[in-house]
Order: structure tokens, then C-alpha cells, then sequence
């Protein structure tokens, strides 16, 4: 039986809070330094190979299957998420599951993008040689070259000489990172030969904020019997009629197929002192030329408009890119409001 520790025997301490912050601060800034200065290797180092592979991926008619295992496979995951969300069909397929089954999931025209640090990965066995088999193309994405995988493939992008971040050099760190950096380097590169804009980026984000922010003018604005319009030999009793039937605080003026001007209600106050106001014509009383917003606009936009010049608007008339077309709709700031995008 072990004696009882003694009253007065000495009791270990931490080492003061500050050298301790000081020690993880070193840590840290020591950890991204050395993987800020990999990724600025990995841009020096890129080679054809890399356009190569944003070409593969171009003309690819079917889906690019990242596949990868352990960490690689985390990476994996991400470099097909980040594709399959502007605009390159992609997944991600577990190289273990793939050989009890999920390669049934590849296809004709497919492309297989490997992930593996060493090259030397046997899970990656099965998969590879489906692509060899039925002629898929394998770009390998590798730590190493030559390796057994870098010697299969048909494009082979291969990181530079690297240190991991790791103090003890084992933990996949810096590699990691650089594959995760390459991975949105193919993405973004693919993207913008695509032609990739936001109302396609919008397309494939149409949940939370950024889903939000991407709203199209189209699709909440009011079109139709809803767009309070009236032509410019009205008389302005006719123009209070129309804006406090349709309550947008304002009405456009449109003739000839083009809109005109607008009168607000601010314009209503501003005026209804002056001598036979409500008989006076609208025409005599709109702003000409308001500002407006073409249909395929983020309604973010439509903010910005409202809201750059003093004092703001709260609507805008939305029409085509020329801007003197017949209103195809409004858009109103409670709308963008209740819509999420401010």
C-alpha cells in the first residue's frame, strides 16, 4: 500500500500564464508561416500539368469523382464540394466503399481525381484500376513523384518538397494544406474559364445568407396589375388614385412603350400647395429619367441604389439593361428586407 503524500511535500505548478501564451503564440505563428510559405512553393511550382488538368476537367461530358483516404479524403471531400458548387458536376467517393461497390457510381466519361500525400496508398488500388480498365481519366493529385500512383495517372500534379507544420514532422499539416490550396486553385481556375458568374453561383446557394444576398431583382419584384403606372396627360388626382391603390409610395409614368419619369409621394408634399395641383398633368410633376435596375440584377444592387444618395428611395422600376424600355416590374425596399438582402 502506498503511503499517504505528506502535508508539506511541494506541489507542482503551472508555468506562469504568460510564458504559457507566449509558447502558443510561437506555436501558432511558427505553424502558419511555415504553410503560408508552402502555398507560395506550390504557386512557384505549378507546372503545364496543372493547365493540363483545368483542360481535362473542361472537356470532361461526365463527373469528376475525387476520391481519396484518411486525410486526403478529408480534402477530397472539400476539392468536390468546392467544384460540384461552381459549376463542375462532382462527388466524392470513398476508395474502401468503392471496392465493395460504389464503383458502380463511375461512368462513362467520369474523371477520377486521386488524393494520396505518399502515392503509395493500396486503397487507392481498386479505383485506379477501374479508371485504367474502361478508360477514365485519373489525375493524380500527390506528395510524392515518382510514385506508384504519380506513375498510373494521366496528369499528375505534384506538390513540392515540403515541411509538415507538425513539431514532429508526422502529422499531415502543410501537406494537407496544399492540397486543400491546389484543389481551390483547379476549382477557381475551371470556374473562370466557364465563364462562372453570380446568377450561376446564385443558382447553387439558394439557402442561408449567402443564398440571401444572391436574390435575383426578379425574383421579388412586382410585375403586372401590381406595377402602379399612368401616363404622363393624367391628371395628378388620377396619379394620388393609382399610388394609393397599389402602395408603393410612388407611380411610374409611361408612354410611347417607355417609362418617363416617376412621381413619389414625396413629390406629393412637396407640391400640393401650388394652385390647381390636382388638376395639373403628371407629366408636369415627374422626375423624368429615374434611376432603375435591369430584372437580372442582385437585389443587393437594388439596395445599394436606393440607399447611395441622399435622400434615399425606397423603389426602383425595373426594366431592361437599356433602361428606357415599358417597366417590367418594381422592387421595393421591404421587399429586399423581407427577403433577407440589406
Amino acid at each position: 500500500m502506498a503511503a499517504p503524500a505528506r502535508r508539506d511535500a511541494p506541489v507542482a505548478t503551472a508555468a506562469p500564464a504568460m510564458d504559457a501564451q507566449a509558447v502558443h503564440l510561437r506555436a501558432g505563428r511558427r505553424v502558419l508561416s511555415l504553410e503560408a510559405a508552402a502555398l507560395e512553393a506550390c504557386a512557384e511550382a505549378l507546372t503545364a500539368d496543372f493547365a493540363e488538368a483545368c483542360q481535362r476537367i473542361l472537356a470532361c461530358p461526365g463527373r469528376v469523382v475525387a476520391t481519396g483516404i484518411g486525410k486526403s479524403g478529408h480534402v477530397a471531400r472539400k476539392i468536390a464540394a468546392t467544384l460540384a458548387s461552381t459549376g463542375t458536376p462532382a462527388f466524392y467517393v470513398h476508395p474502401s466503399e468503392a471496392s465493395h461497390g460504389d464503383l458502380g457510381m463511375l461512368g462513362a466519361g467520369d474523371l477520377v481525381l486521386a488524393l494520396s500525400n505518399s502515392g503509395e496508398t493500396p486503397e487507392l488500388s481498386d479505383i485506379v484500376t477501374f479508371t485504367r480498365r474502361f478508360g477514365l481519366d485519373l489525375v493524380a493529385l500527390v506528395g510524392r513523384a515518382p510514385s506508384t500512383l504519380a506513375d498510373t495517372a494521366d496528369v499528375v500534379l505534384a506538390l513540392p518538397e515540403l515541411e509538415e507544420a507538425c513539431p514532429i514532422g508526422l502529422a499531415p499539416t502543410t501537406s494537407t494544406t496544399a492540397m486543400m490550396a491546389l484543389g481551390d486553385a483547379l476549382a477557381a481556375a475551371v470556374l473562370e474559364a466557364r465563364g462562372f458568374g453570380p446568377d450561376d453561383f446564385a443558382l447553387r446557394h439558394p439557402g442561408g445568407k449567402l443564398g440571401q444576398r444572391l436574390v435575383l431583382v426578379r425574383d421579388i419584384m412586382h410585375g403586372g396589375d401590381e406595377m402602379p403606372l399612368i401616363a404622363p396627360d393624367r391628371p395628378m388626382s388620377a396619379a394620388i388614385v393609382e399610388m394609393t391603390r397599389k402602395r408603393f409610395g410612388c407611380v411610374g409614368v409611361v408612354g410611347a412603350g417607355r417609362l418617363l419619369g416617376i412621381v413619389t409621394d414625396g413629390d406629393l408634399r412637396r407640391q400640393l400647395d401650388r394652385p390647381a395641383f390636382l388638376e395639373m398633368s403628371v407629366g408636369t410633376v415627374m422626375t423624368p429619367a429615374p434611376r432603375t435596375i435591369a430584372p437580372d440584377a442582385l437585389a443587393v444592387e437594388a439596395v445599394s441604389l436606393m440607399t447611395e444618395r441622399q435622400p434615399p428611395v425606397t423603389q426602383l422600376f425595373v426594366v431592361a439593361k437599356d433602361g428606357d424600355l415599358m417597366p417590367e416590374g418594381l422592387v421595393h425596399m421591404h421587399d429586399c428586407l423581407k427577403a433577407g438582402v440589406a
